[in-house]
């Protein structure tokens, strides 16, 4: 390591957590319904440009049909089956889907399989409830 990538880490290090522990993350309700655990967000952790956060939505359940006017999303699925609805498109997503959302597109997601549908959330940037309007 160069001294600019030691400066650069110290700095990081200075700002806020560089690692967190999903199992020490307390999960809350978003405004679509989904229960969320944020694994990386800048008013915790000191990134600055996107969040990273694990969704489980439960066997049978849907969010609410919403959408984020400034934020791009990546959905990957890690456990379960769903029905994806992005827009006016509608489609089965399983294990290692991953899903694009422009910001202003509507969508939800459903459980559809036979255990809750879990799913990595990467927000950029960092997800807001300001910007999420339900629909």
């Amino acid at each position: 390591m160069n001294i600019e990538q030691d400066r650069g880490l110290n700095v990081l290090l200075a700002q806020g957590n560089t690692r967190s522990q999903r199992d020490e993350v307390t999960p809350y309700a978003t405004k679509d319904g989904s229960e969320i655990r944020e694994l990386m967000h800048p008013t915790v952790h000191g990134n600055r440009q996107q969040s990273l956060a694990e969704a489980t939505v439960p066997t049978g359940a849907r969010t609410l049909l919403h959408r984020h006017t400034v934020t791009e999303e990546l959905y990957h699925i890690t456990q379960g089956e769903g029905r994806m609805t992005l827009g006016a498109e509608q489609f089965a997503v399983r294990v290692g889907d991953t899903i694009l959302i422009p910001p202003g597109t509507p969508h939800c997601i459903e459980a559809t399989g036979a255990e809750p549908l879990r799913l990595l959330c990467c927000c950029a940037p960092a997800y807001a409830h300001d910007d999420t309007e339900l629909l």
